[in-house]
């Protein structure tokens, strides 16, 4: 899922917390139905998190291909064996998400938690929903986050020790019933939101929001900095998260998160 220029994906910094950020996925795939033939896309699949679950539920009638473009994460996903010791993708494609194409009607889009990072969502969601097979299913999360303390503070610290040298794009997603109105031409469509508070437990140092920012929103802001200013950045944003997200007895942090689903099945 790497932008052009930006430094490739820590699969073992974004793997630390799998089991927060697969809970979303298998929601989003309990809600898929019974598909027509064809190949099932896990796109933005990253390290493989969500290979096995996909794969259990569409192998071997559908092909499963994994699209990514960090070569750290697909390396990752291609070391994924399903309990029969296979491999859990048919095959993993190395593309820029934003404009890869499927080779022919996937029965499937499946994207978790990959799709909020590219722009122009009322362009790519009926995009990716063409490219489906009559009667194929476009289903995704993305997290909301960027209002709470969590994204925020990213911003405001930054603006602070480091005015106007990081200007950020506001966030592409949509509230989930603009999903619903943006696709609704195209199929029947469900769309809803949950809050996850999550529990995080203490880390060795600095807040546990922040160890769960840090290898996802939180890159766009240091990959800029010298690493004296990423110390410096790293402090104030620790300080300013407990503040925002104390710590209750023990050292355990909740944590609510916000994320968007949508499936589309298509007429």
């Amino acid at each position: 899922m790497s932008a052009a220029g930006a430094p490739d994906w820590d699969p073992a910094r974004y793997g630390a917390f799998r089991d927060l950020r697969l809970r979303p996925a298998l929601d989003l795939l309990a809600q898929v139905p019974e598909l027509p033939s064809g190949d099932v896309i896990d796109l933005g699949c990253g390290d493989g998190a969500v290979g096995s679950a996909l794969a259990g539920r569409f192998r071997p009638e559908h092909p499963l291909i994994g699209v990514d473009s960090s070569t750290a994460m697909l390396d990752k996903a291609a070391g994924q064996m399903t309990q029969w010791e296979n491999p859990v993708y048919s095959g993993l494609v190395q593309a820029d998400i934003a404009l890869w194409t499927a080779p022919t009607p996937p029965a499937l889009i499946f994207s978790n938690a990959a799709l909020n990072w590219l722009p122009d969502h009322a362009g790519l969601m009926p995009r990716l929903a063409q490219m489906l097979t009559p009667g194929g299913v476009l289903a995704v999360q993305m997290p909301r986050q960027e209002a709470a303390p969590s994204h925020r503070l990213l911003r405001e610290v930054a603006d602070r020790l480091f005015p106007g040298r990081f200007p950020v794009a506001p966030s592409p997603v949509l509230q989930a019933g603009d999903y619903a109105e943006l696709l609704l031409p195209l199929g029947e469509v469900r769309a809803w939101t949950t809050d996850y508070i999550q529990m995080l437990d203490p880390v060795p140092q600095g807040h546990p929001v922040r160890a769960f920012t840090e290898s996802t929103a939180m890159r766009r802001f240091v990959q800029g900095m010298t690493e004296a200013e990423v110390q410096a950045y790293v402090a104030a944003y620790d300080l300013a998260l407990g503040e925002a997200y104390p710590a209750l007895s023990g050292g355990r942090v909740l944590f609510p998160f916000t994320r968007v689903f949508f499936i589309l099945e298509r007429a």
